[in-house]
């Protein structure tokens, strides 16, 4: 069973943790709202095999909830142990993406949506193993109430 109390190093593992999602976040956000609102014909109009729109969107709307999931339950105390869910979702998505770029033909482009999984994979394993935020009860206020 783990210590309770926080190490030196989990808080650096956490520290780091938070980044990883603050940056996946925000790279999702963005990819996954272009998606969204870019018009189809735009969108299936870009390089790679054809994928129909509605696919297209529907990636959107998975990138943009992954997004969300990486951030707000922690940030709101909420179902905390949904941010690593969302993060394997994520993994899920960029292997199909780097499915995706390498039958398009671009090898040395489908390094980015492995380096973005392999991210989202150590954000799952960190927030499922490492330092779940649900066991954080430092972070959470309403413990402190009831421990005092």
């Amino acid at each position: 069973m783990r210590p309770t109390t926080h190490t030196k190093d989990s808080r650096k593992i956490n520290a780091l943790l938070w980044s990883v999602q603050g940056v996946l976040a925000l790279l999702f956000l963005f990819g996954g709202g272009m998606k969204l609102v870019l018009p189809i014909a735009t969108l299936t109009q870009q390089g790679g095999p054809p994928l129909p729109g509605l696919f297209l969107r529907f990636i959107g709307v998975l990138e943009v909830a992954g997004a969300l999931g990486m951030v707000l339950p922690g940030l709101l105390h909420l179902r905390a142990e949904l941010t690593p869910l969302a993060a394997a979702g994520l993994v899920i998505v960029m292997s199909g993406a780097t499915g995706v770029t390498l039958a398009s033909g671009a090898a040395a482009g489908a390094l980015v949506p492995v380096a973005v999984g392999f991210l989202a994979a150590f954000v799952a394993y960190g927030r499922w193993r490492l330092v779940p935020l649900s066991r954080r009860a430092s972070l959470h206020p309403t413990v402190l109430r009831s421990a005092a």
